[in-house]
């Protein structure tokens, strides 16, 4: 667990880091090409965003294309729990416009968008600055482009949406942003942690990304912890790390651990029991159906409402819909209307029938994402508190009307 990559270095009360104090740390940019993505392929990098996507693979399908490509590094961080981007980019925000800078090397991009959630000041601030620094052929070719404060913003298709007619809605897909995104162009969406990964690989190599994972996985990742914890905040870990082990570096947890939400928003709860001696690896996690989504481990104990935390978790999904299609807004306020009741302890005849019912009807019909990731929330709230629900719906709920 003393491993340290992106956040190695000064302390975080240093503030963020200057352009002279960075290159001293690590040394001059190298030459991004398509060399480079051969050399993240080999890392093992995958996305930090959510997704967990294959970092090579993504740059390899824009340098592929032809059309004057653009970068979007994006920091738009629209999850609620999650703290890691804006924290990576107010203390290291060279590194992230490294990364940036590299990936639009490789993939053949002229300009570079720093998407960054308005709501985050200091990481807005630190970027605005580090440009500054930059020598004047690197600071024209970036520019920081805050965020709205929405859920969806930070879904590529929205990013890209926002550049180019001023409104962070998710479109229909095809086409991919990759085929076309901004003005057109073939355009590369890549989480900052991700491009701040990829700025040490180049730097460092292959062997020394892997070498930093434990249990046969690869890097490190950041996580925001929070919850019943003793030091709530941002952490780097090896890839492949426990969530004992994380929580553990959090100071431990403070009272009775029920339930850990693992991937924040669109993640899902797991039993702490089973939550212990989970290895933190989004391939492995992938593999086994779960995912380390934005980097959330939040942890609830025995004191708390599992049924209003999560009904409260519903409530900011469905508000935050784009409201482009009926499964997602109509679909997603009739689940978190039922989950309401049902936390209150008033439900309506049949809520929760209606409640596993209306998940699978909604699940796979949505315009985007988002009422997918609302549903694989609120299935695990119902399989890991199922006896919670089942007492909150009593004999009525488990009638079907």
């Amino acid at each position: 667990m003393t491993h340290l990559a992106l956040l190695a270095g000064p302390a975080p009360a240093a503030g963020a880091e200057s352009f002279a104090d960075h290159t001293r740390r690590l040394g001059a940019r190298p030459w991004g090409n398509r060399g480079l993505i051969d050399t993240i392929e080999r890392a093992g990098l995958v996305g930090r965003g959510g997704a967990s996507f294959p970092v090579g693979v993504k740059w390899r399908s824009v340098a592929e294309r032809r059309g004057g490509a653009v970068v979007i590094a994006n920091g738009a961080e629209g999850e609620p729990l999650s703290r890691k981007d804006q924290t990576l980019m107010a203390l290291r925000p060279h590194l992230v416009i490294d990364g940036a800078m590299l990936a639009a090397e490789a993939v053949g991009a002229k300009r570079i968008l720093l998407y960054v959630g308005e709501a985050h000041g200091s990481a807005v601030m630190a970027l605005s600055r580090a440009l500054a620094q930059r020598p004047a052929a690197e600071a024209g070719r970036a520019r920081v482009l805050p965020a709205p404060p929405s859920y969806v913003a930070g879904e590529e298709t929205a990013a890209v949406n926002f550049v180019n007619s001023g409104v962070a809605a998710p479109t229909a897909i095809p086409p991919r942003p990759f085929e076309q995104g901004v003005d057109g162009h073939p355009t590369l969406v890549q989480n900052v942690e991700s491009l701040a990964h990829a700025a040490l690989i180049a730097r460092r190599g292959d062997a020394w990304f892997r070498s930093l994972g434990v249990n046969g996985a690869a890097g490190t990742v950041l996580l925001t912890v929070s919850g019943a914890v003793a030091r709530p905040g941002v952490v780097e870990v090896a890839s492949g790390s426990t969530v004992d082990e994380v929580l553990a570096l959090a100071g431990g947890v403070r009272g009775t651990a029920r339930a850990v939400l693992l991937g924040g928003y669109f993640g899902g709860w797991i039993t702490a029991r089973q939550a212990g001696t989970m290895a933190l690896d989004p391939k492995g996690l992938r593999a086994a159906g779960g995912s380390l989504g934005c980097g959330v481990v939040s942890v609830l104990d025995e004191a708390a409402d599992p049924l209003d935390v999560s009904a409260r978790i519903m409530q900011h999904l469905a508000n935050e819909s784009a409201a482009q299609c009926g499964p997602c807004f109509f679909g997603l306020r009739s689940l978190s209307a039922a989950t309401t009741r049902l936390a209150g302890r008033q439900p309506d005849l049949g809520d929760l029938p209606k409640l596993h019912r209306w998940a699978a009807m909604v699940k796979g019909r949505g315009a985007c994402r988002h009422p997918d990731g609302a549903v694989a929330f609120l299935q695990s709230a119902l399989s890991v508190f199922e006896p919670e629900f089942a007492a909150a719906a009593g004999a009525r709920g488990a009638m079907v009307p």
